[in-house]
C-alpha cells in the first residue's frame, strides 16, 4: 500500500463517513477551538468535510487559504464576501492576504490521517509548506473511519496538533 492507494480509496469511501454537521460540532466542542479566536478553514471540495457553518460564530475571525503560484495564503473571509474559482476548482477569497502569524488554529483539509496525526492530501504539498514554520494549533475534522495506521509520511509531511472525529462530541 501507498499513499497514491490510500488516496484513492480515500476518496472513493469518504462520502459514505462523512457526516459534517457532527463534525462541526466536535470542533466547537473542542478547547483549541473555545480558544482560538483567529482560524483559518478551508472551501470544501466535493465530498469534502463543510466546514462553513462556522461562519455563523460571530465570535470568532474567519479566514479561507488562496494557492498563487506554489504557496498557500490565508485572507480574511466574512460570510457573503465575494470568491472567484481558482485553478483547481476552488472558491477563494478575493480580499488581500493577512500575515499568517495572525492565525491561533488552522483547520486542515484531509483525505484521510493516521494515528500518529499525519494528514494525507492531494499531493500539492500547499498546506505542509504554510504549516512548516507555522506557530499556531493545526487540526483536522474526520470520521474516524477515515484515520488509518499510516499515511507514508516523507521528510515534508507536517503532522497536525489534533485529530477531531465525530467521537469528540
Amino acid at each position: 500500500m501507498d499513499k497514491n492507494f490510500l488516496r484513492k480509496w480515500a476518496i472513493e469511501n469518504r462520502t459514505k463517513y462523512i457526516d459534517s454537521e457532527k463534525l462541526v460540532q466536535a470542533l466547537k466542542n473542542s478547547e483549541i477551538y473555545k480558544i482560538s479566536k483567529n482560524i483559518m478553514i478551508f472551501y470544501p471540495l466535493k465530498s469534502e468535510v463543510n466546514l462553513l457553518s462556522l461562519l455563523e460564530d460571530k465570535t470568532k475571525n474567519f479566514y479561507l487559504p488562496r494557492v498563487s503560484k506554489d504557496n498557500l495564503s490565508c485572507c480574511p473571509y466574512i460570510c457573503g464576501d465575494d470568491l472567484c474559482l481558482s485553478r483547481y476548482n476552488v472558491y477563494e477569497p478575493l480580499t488581500p492576504e493577512c500575515n499568517k502569524n495572525i492565525i491561533d488554529l488552522v483547520v486542515v483539509p484531509a483525505l484521510c490521517c493516521d494515528i500518529n496525526n499525519y494528514r494525507l492530501g492531494y499531493g500539492g504539498g500547499f498546506y505542509d509548506r504554510f504549516l512548516k514554520d507555522f506557530s499556531g494549533k493545526k487540526v483536522v475534522c474526520l470520521p474516524k473511519a477515515l484515520i488509518v495506521k499510516t499515511v507514508y509520511p516523507d521528510e515534508y509531511d507536517v503532522p497536525v496538533d489534533l485529530v477531531i472525529t465525530e467521537c469528540n462530541c
